[in-house]
């Protein structure tokens, strides 16, 4: 199955820049802490950071690469590589447009990315400041999108994958050699930011030629081609985008808290790494696949695709889950607990953790069964299904915020919103006869539910005796942390072997080279 190989290779890239992120969360945690500073860096961070995820995780990609493959396939490599530069010429023209104008209305924009700081005119100041300098990172994460789509509409993953690497490691460059701290860093890290973007743009333009494939700008036209791209982006843009909206929401309505929105980030960060390890390598391998299946008429192969992504993302998500909501204090206080990161904030983003960890199989079934409805594109579907979930986030964390539960009802309110959007792709997928669980699938799910409870009574009984294992562990938490999750992999591992959950055999014949 070439789909878990194919995924397994956007999965290892996608975790060195996970791990590498959470290296740069840790250093900008003892660096920042939870605190205004890091709130107002974080806005500046997140608002073109959501297009970043929308457009590299997918959604751009769920109108694009249906249509290049097509392309590619029935018109030959001439006409894919016209319809590229078209695309191209209008993609930038949009973006800069959009950046500039954005640019110049960032000090009205701030009132609805950051309410809380008006009240503060210094603070308020630099948020637009920060926010206009990271803005150009936008721009190059449309361009890198759109490469990216043409690298694995060739079958190519890696490069796009590895990508995102640049950043983190720009980042961390920053932090521990700039020798700053406070508001002068931010501003470093903010213009660290851009600069990854510029090269990213430039890794992934000379990826795409080498493969033979010569893009240049021109005049943008408005073509059939073009018209086809607008009415099956837009709505694929929002849909498979959701998940980030909903954060941005939530991140928007945190501000009005003082601390919040660290909290909520740095527990956003935990939940991210299995997210951008599974659901992301999923969503990004199984359009392309699913679009070949079903442009050869066959299928039964494109059910088999999809039942196979819903069986391996679970068995790879459920732990994490289970690990997030069984020890979050452990993880947070091993990983972030140093420098200006108190006590105290490491107990809010623990109870952050446990809300989001409810939600990330629902953010992960997003992101495998929304390329269900792209590869016949249908983009309609899922963008009212996104609506929907967008809707239910921002009422119930209203409710929520305003009421006892504050920040932690912010949270709440986003695995909520991902379980609704995960439910009705899967029904209107199932009423419409494109998702049929085989019998395979219903075997393996409730073994690998019996796996998972299995480990989450020993992380429960590890952390019970947690002061124990960091003294055993050479006084490290980190390393103990390591030890103990690395142990809960290995309950779960042999549980699911055990069970038929999982076979050897069958990983291995999945990973070998076509």
């Amino acid at each position: 199955m070439r789909l878990l190989r194919s995924s397994a290779i956007v999965g290892l890239f996608t975790s060195a820049s996970r791990v590498l992120g959470l290296v740069r969360e840790m250093l900008l945690a003892a660096a920042l802490g939870a605190g205004a500073t890091t709130d107002v860096f974080l806005t500046a961070f997140r608002f073109p950071n959501l297009f970043r995820r929308i457009f590299a995780e997918g959604a751009f990609n769920s109108a694009f690469v249906p249509l290049y493959a097509g392309k590619l396939e029935g018109e030959g490599a001439t006409e894919a590589q016209l319809f590229a530069r078209q695309v191209l010429s209008l993609l930038f023209t949009a973006m800069l447009i959009f950046v500039i104008v954005a640019q110049i209305g960032m000090p009205w924009l701030m009132y609805v990315l950051g309410p809380g700081f008006v009240q503060n005119p210094q603070t308020f100041e630099l948020a637009v400041l920060l926010t206009q300098i990271t803005m150009p990172y936008l721009l190059m994460m449309s361009l890198s999108a759109m490469f990216s789509g043409i690298l694995n509409s060739h079958g190519k993953f890696a490069a796009a994958a590895a990508a995102p690497v640049l950043l983190n490691l720009t980042l961390i460059g920053i932090m521990l050699f700039s020798g700053v701290g406070g508001e002068q860093m931010a501003l470093y890290l903010c213009i660290g930011i851009t600069a990854s973007g510029v090269l990213q743009t430039a890794w992934l333009w000379f990826s795409v030629r080498q493969l033979g494939v010569r893009l240049s700008l021109r005049l943008p036209k408005l073509t059939p081609d073009a018209r086809r791209l607008i009415v099956l982006g837009v709505p694929g843009v929002v849909a498979a985008g959701v998940t980030q909206i909903n954060i941005l929401v939530t991140s928007s309505i945190a501000t009005l808290e003082e601390g919040a929105l660290s909290w909520l980030y740095y527990a956003d960060r935990l939940y991210q790494f299995p997210l951008g390890v599974v659901g992301i390598a999923m969503g990004v391998v199984l359009l392309p696949t699913l679009s070949g299946r079903l442009r050869s008429g066959d299928v039964t192969g494109a059910a088999n695709v999809m039942n196979r992504g819903l069986e391996v993302s679970m068995a790879l998500t459920l732990p994490a889950a289970a690990a997030l909501a069984v020890i979050p204090h452990f993880i947070v206080t091993a990983l972030y607990q140093n420098g200006a990161f108190t006590a105290d904030a490491a107990d809010r983003v623990s109870q952050a953790v446990i809300a989001f960890a409810f939600g990330l199989p629902a953010f992960v079934l997003i992101k495998v069964l929304s390329p269900g409805f792209f590869a016949r594109q249908d983009t309609m579907t899922p963008m009212r299904f996104a609506a929907v979930s967008v809707a239910v986030n921002l009422v119930l964390g209203l409710i929520l915020f305003f009421g006892p539960l504050n920040f932690l009802g912010l949270a709440i309110a986003t695995s909520v919103a991902g379980w609704v959007n995960a439910i009705l792709l899967a029904v209107t997928l199932r009423k419409r006869g494109l998702l049929q669980p085989d019998a395979r699938l219903l075997q393996r799910l409730p073994r690998i539910f019996g796996a998972v409870i299995l480990m989450s009574a020993f992380l429960a009984l590890a952390d019970r005796h947690t002061d124990w294992i960091i003294a055993h562990s050479f006084g490290i938490p980190l390393l103990a942390l390591a030890i103990v999750c690395g142990s809960g992999g290995l309950v779960f591992g042999g549980s699911a072997m055990l069970t038929g959950a999982l076979k050897v055999s069958e990983l291995l014949d999945a990973l070998k080279r076509p």
